[in-house]
């Protein structure tokens, strides 16, 4: 069993790229995790500069470090997959419901849909600290072979 802490200290991102907090749960359906959106966050500075939201590629982002590869990890650690390199995004649809600003948390929650040949897919939905929906949808990805392969 993979812990939660060990699963985001495995995550192939650092700061200022790194879009995850907390995983809360996890298990071999889905994830469900946290992130602050910080204010002084640099996108913040030129992302409609007299009243800043978060763009949704960040959003997107968020989504599926927590929802996609926070699982595919925990999946593959499940599944002995060790010959794995980290995920890349190979799709996503998002409807975009609300706008997020600066200084809310976010929480993702994921649902395998399914994973099979190195490839995952989920509905992922994000609440902000309200909870109110803010975006839903579904991505995907492959895992990166450490050969190179996919």
């Amino acid at each position: 069993m993979t812990s939660n802490e060990e699963i985001v200290s495995r995550l192939p991102y650092a700061p200022p790229f790194l879009f995850v907090d907390h995983i809360d749960h996890i298990d071999e359906d889905g994830a469900k995790g946290s992130f602050y959106l910080d204010p002084e966050l640099d996108f913040y500075k030129g992302h409609l500069k007299d009243s800043p939201i978060t763009p949704g590629v960040i959003l997107i982002e968020i989504m599926a470090q927590i929802g996609l590869v926070c699982l595919g990890l925990f999946l593959m650690k499940e599944t002995a997959d060790r010959e794995t390199g980290p995920f890349f995004l190979v799709a996503a649809e998002i409807e975009f419901l609300k706008p997020v600003y600066p200084d809310d948390t976010v929480t993702v929650k994921s649902r395998k849909i399914y994973f099979r040949f190195g490839k995952l897919k989920c509905n992922v939905i994000m609440h902000n600290q309200r909870g109110d929906l803010v975006c839903e949808g579904s991505i995907s990805g492959m895992l990166k072979r450490e050969n190179g392969n996919t």
